[in-house]
């Protein structure tokens, strides 16, 4: 990990335990995956996949890494295309991660490292459904109410599992931005860091 996301990392505050009910099936799903080491595949969706899709799938990525979880892929995605919101980026950055803007068009490519010799995250809006993403055996993690009303079904997932997060584009355009942004960043973080801390412990305690 590059140093100034370790001591963001380190800094990440517990998981209350009315949200660890809520993880619980995405721990069973990465557990039941890895104790058989299949590979894990994590599609992150919210409606617009701008925001809080891609903070979870690049937290959560960072997270399988530190926990030396492995075979584990994460994907987003929404039930539209849209952009990958300027401020994700900027919030991530100011985490720790090393964010690369690949392209300037309406719909950017952002590279995103945890670390030096990491395969970067690569951040752009897109449909859940698009030929980026896993077709098949993977887990749908809905990130938005709305988008868990909207795709009552999704094609090709063995599990779909609501985990939704309060959307910091609320604060958009007010004097209040950056901190919710980088508090919005944070709870999701904390979070993947429990999913990914339950897993270890679990394939530790079965040595």
């Amino acid at each position: 990990m590059y140093p100034a996301l370790s001591e963001t990392i380190a800094q990440l505050q517990d998981v209350k335990e009315e949200r660890k009910t809520v993880l619980e099936p995405l721990v069973r799903f990465i557990q039941q995956k890895a104790n058989t080491r299949q590979a894990v595949n994590l599609n992150f969706i919210c409606t617009h996949n701008s925001r809080r899709s891609h903070l979870a799938q690049v937290w959560a990525q960072a997270a399988a890494a530190c926990y030396g979880i492995r075979n584990v892929c994460c994907y987003s995605g929404g039930t539209e295309e849209t952009a990958l919101f300027p401020k994700v980026a900027e919030t991530l950055a100011g985490q720790g991660f090393e964010v690369f803007k690949i392209t300037s068009a309406d719909n950017a490519l952002y590279a995103i490292k945890h670390a030096g010799n990491a395969l970067p995250v690569i951040g752009f809006s897109k449909k859940y459904d698009s030929p980026f993403n896993p077709v098949s055996g993977f887990a749908a993690v809905l990130t938005c109410s709305r988008a868990d009303d909207s795709c009552p079904f999704i094609a090709g997932a063995e599990e779909r599992i609501p985990v939704t997060f309060e959307d910091p584009k609320s604060s958009d355009h007010t004097q209040w931005q950056s901190e919710v942004y980088a508090e919005r960043s944070l709870e999701i973080a904390s979070e993947m860091f429990h999913v990914f801390s339950s897993v270890k412990n679990n394939l530790c305690s079965k040595d």
